[in-house]
């Protein structure tokens, strides 16, 4: 009898607080879909290439040139945070967020058997910037890209340079097999003969990428204070996750239940390495860069050496100190002041 007392009580509460989530989701949700006057807010699925993709469309000025943000991965969509930061630069661009193909909102499990290549990935990026210059009115768009997202965006922009007036990259990937090369070649010095740590690295090859090669490295870069996000945000994470105006809890429960064995047979595919930029060196558009100086996950030194050979219009390299990976998740603040710096410059 006292038994089934407390149980009650319990589950009452719970269904209380579960009540209160579910409110407070509502209200602050609901808060952050308002559009800003005299600016754009608008969610849509774009048909692209038989696939239904995600976007967001964010400004508060509709006369702002428009930015293309390209999140990481391949496979790894921001959207369920990413307003925290994107909503940074609004001010200054139109945001485009995009979950790319079968992840975040765009993921579809009826197309998770469909082989991603090189050439499915260049005409999404290609399709999409064609539909944003017409439904925005606009002749040409940044992009900036983080992690492999500026690989992807180079490679449109290298490819497709009448569309685009600026690239920036972040956390800089240029060479899948080499940068996996140079955090070995890292990690060897870190380890200094600690059998765990060598252990670690044996299971990463650099010509493939797996589950496994992944963890490792994940475990090394935080056992040596060098994680994908070094930092906490500079924002509560658990309301930015809460008060997401983009995301349903229908949305997070498709986010756990996403497969992500179509990404990670891309990047044992060949196709994977078929992005590299190496030799690959002339842009007609402006080339930024914004590295932290504890990335090893995508190598910074790497980033340096190859932005010291390429030759554009006009470059610039920023450096953030004592930051890693994610530095625009985790120090979104500094990291949108040096977007705005860069904005007045080249704009």
């Amino acid at each position: 009898m006292k038994f089934s007392k407390v149980f009650k009580n319990l589950a009452s509460f719970l269904l209380i607080l579960i009540s209160f989530i579910l409110i407070l989701h509502f209200i602050g949700s609901s808060w952050n879909r308002r559009t800003p006057k005299g600016g754009i807010n608008e969610s849509m699925y774009v048909d692209i290439n038989g696939s239904k993709q995600w976007i967001n469309i964010y400004g508060k000025d509709k006369n702002n040139p428009v930015l293309l943000y390209l999140h990481g991965g391949p496979g790894s969509s921001t959207s369920e945070i990413d307003y925290a930061f994107t909503r940074k630069w609004a001010d200054i661009y139109t945001v485009v967020t995009w979950d790319q193909r079968n992840c975040g909102k765009s993921y579809d499990k009826n197309q998770k058997d469909i082989k991603l290549t090189k050439e499915i990935f260049m005409d999404d990026g290609k399709v999409l910037t064609e539909f944003i210059r017409s439904f925005l009115g606009v002749d040409k768009i940044s992009i900036l890209g983080h992690s492999w997202g500026s690989l992807y965006g180079a490679n449109l922009v290298l490819e497709y340079p009448d569309y685009y007036n600026l690239f920036i990259g972040c956390g800089q990937l240029v060479d899948s097999v080499e940068n996996e090369k140079a955090f070995i070649s890292e990690a060897r010095k870190w380890a200094k003969g600690d059998e765990e740590t060598l252990k670690l690295i044996g299971k990463i090859n650099p010509e493939e990428v797996t589950k496994d090669s992944i963890e490792a490295k994940n475990k090394i870069l935080k056992k040596y204070g060098y994680s994908v996000m070094k930092d906490m945000p500079d924002y509560f994470m658990p309301a930015t996750i809460l008060f997401n105006p983009n995301y349903s809890i229908k949305d997070w429960v498709a986010y756990f239940q996403r497969d992500r064995q179509i990404y990670l047979d891309f990047f044992k595919a060949d196709e994977f390495k078929s992005f590299s930029l190496k030799g690959k060196y002339d842009y007609k558009v402006p080339y930024v860069n914004i590295n932290g100086d504890m990335d090893y996950t995508a190598n910074y030194k790497l980033a340096q050496e190859y932005f010291n050979r390429i030759r554009a219009t006009k470059k610039d390299l920023y450096i953030m100190k004592n930051t890693s990976h994610a530095l625009m998740i985790s120090r979104s603040q500094e990291f949108s002041d040096l977007l705005h710096k860069i904005h007045k410059k080249y704009q």
